[in-house]
């Protein structure tokens, strides 16, 4: 049996960060930050705004936002990442005002920020578009309101409820997102000093308070990357403990593994996946948490592509998430896609090919492919997988398999040696 450990979540830290710029006082600290270029990115853009922050070789990133200098967010940083968009909450709660280009991010389909507005809105901002900008302004402070998103929203969700914490009086959230990452940023807004409640369901409600405080705080587990390793297991039959890794926030894929004959225990230290005997073929649907997440949908991909028999995957959230078929359909894997779904005749021999990662999941299944086609499998496009996985080669190689990166991965400039 093998074991990897498991990084902080990414899509925790992301919004951490941006809610950061609402401490007035003190020093934030995030522990078991990920080494990730999307931390670089959004890194630079609160130090463009004025906030210092600093990632130790530990793994702590310091964060501190005494002294703001802007409220616009430079077009340059914000079109690497959709995340950029989380400051505004924050700088619209805190300083009354924001300017932030329309974001980018990966080419996934359409995500716009109408739900983000729409919360805005509700607290009192006033909010424009124009010339490929958003501008929020607010007279004094954010008023608190009750919005219901027309959709369920994580980025939306967590921007409102950020903006809120500051807001006068109390927000209520309905048809709030209730991914694992919402409760995390809850967590530590109530440690800044906030006043916020359900988060995990539909209904978050928000007291405003005068001021919050900069904290130390943990992060919790990347069930994403976690869910990328329990499939790597499953790929390649292997038995691996995904240490760190917590049962609840993986339920949806544990359940989906079982279903297709995959032993999983939920351990003490993490998750153990390993396979002990035949395997099925089943049919995924992707939708909010607490369904099957759709950044484990082109994972999950690759490892149905060896099971026997016709498996079925329907993408319910993003229409460009397929994007990764063609290249596996180079390496021989048989899937065709009509509409939303992917339908996959699996069992078909695979073998090694040159593909490119489209985006940084697509990224992670063309790897988990590559250890079991045969043959030689080269992957490009290392820059996406970098966006989310800190070292999915090292990981990988600890663990037995035979695979090398053969480019300099970038350092992180803001990556401190103490």
């Amino acid at each position: 049996m093998g074991t990897v450990r498991v990084d902080g979540a990414k899509n925790a830290v992301l919004p951490i960060m941006a809610a950061s710029l609402l401490a007035a006082t003190g020093e934030t600290i995030i522990e078991d930050v990920p080494y990730l270029t999307d931390i670089q990115n959004l890194a630079d853009v609160v130090k463009s705004l004025g906030a210092k922050a600093e990632l130790a070789v530990d793994g702590r990133l310091r964060l501190c936002a005494e002294r703001l200098v802007s409220t616009t967010a430079p077009y340059e940083l914000v079109r690497k990442m959709r995340a950029s968009f989380w400051v505004a909450g924050p700088l619209l709660a805190r300083a009354g005002h924001f300017r932030i280009p329309l974001p980018g991010g990966c080419n996934i389909g359409e995500r716009p920020v109408d739900q983000h507005i729409k919360g805005f809105e509700a607290l009192g901002a006033h909010v424009i578009i124009e010339h490929g900008y958003v501008e929020g302004f607010v007279d004094g402070r954010l008023r608190g309101g009750r919005v219901y998103f027309d959709v369920v929203s994580v980025g939306a969700t967590i921007n409102t409820m950020m903006a809120a914490a500051l807001a006068e009086g109390q927000t209520i959230i309905e048809n709030a997102a209730k991914e694992p990452e919402i409760v995390d940023v809850a967590n530590y807004l109530n440690k800044m000093g906030a006043k916020v409640r359900g988060a995990g369901t539909d209904v978050i409600r928000i007291q405003g308070v005068q001021q919050l405080h900069g904290v130390m705080h943990t992060v919790i587990p990347d069930r994403i990357e976690a869910g990328t390793y329990m499939l790597a297991a499953a790929i390649t039959r292997g038995d691996v403990l995904v240490e760190g890794a917590i049962y609840n926030h993986l339920s949806p894929l544990c359940a989906k593994l079982r279903e297709a004959g995959v032993t999983i225990e939920d351990d003490i230290h993490g998750i153990r996946v390993r396979v002990d005997g035949p395997l099925h073929p089943i049919d995924v649907k992707t939708l909010p948490h607490p369904g099957f997440p759709t950044d484990l949908q082109a994972q999950i991909l690759a490892f149905l592509a060896t099971v026997d028999g016709v498996s079925i995957i329907t993408e319910t959230l993003f229409e460009n998430r397929f994007l990764h078929v063609a290249e596996m359909r180079r390496m021989g894997v048989d899937v065709k896609v009509e509409g939303r779904s992917a339908i996959i005749e699996g069992g078909a021999l695979m073998t090694g090919a040159k593909v490119h990662a489209t985006d940084l999941r697509a990224g992670a299944a063309l790897v988990l492919a590559g250890l079991v086609a045969e043959g030689e499998t080269i992957v490009t496009g290392l820059e996406h997988i970098d966006r989310g996985y800190s070292d999915l080669v090292g990981k990988l190689r600890m663990l037995g398999a035979d695979l090398i990166r053969t480019d300099a991965r970038p350092p992180l400039h803001l990556v401190q040696a103490n």
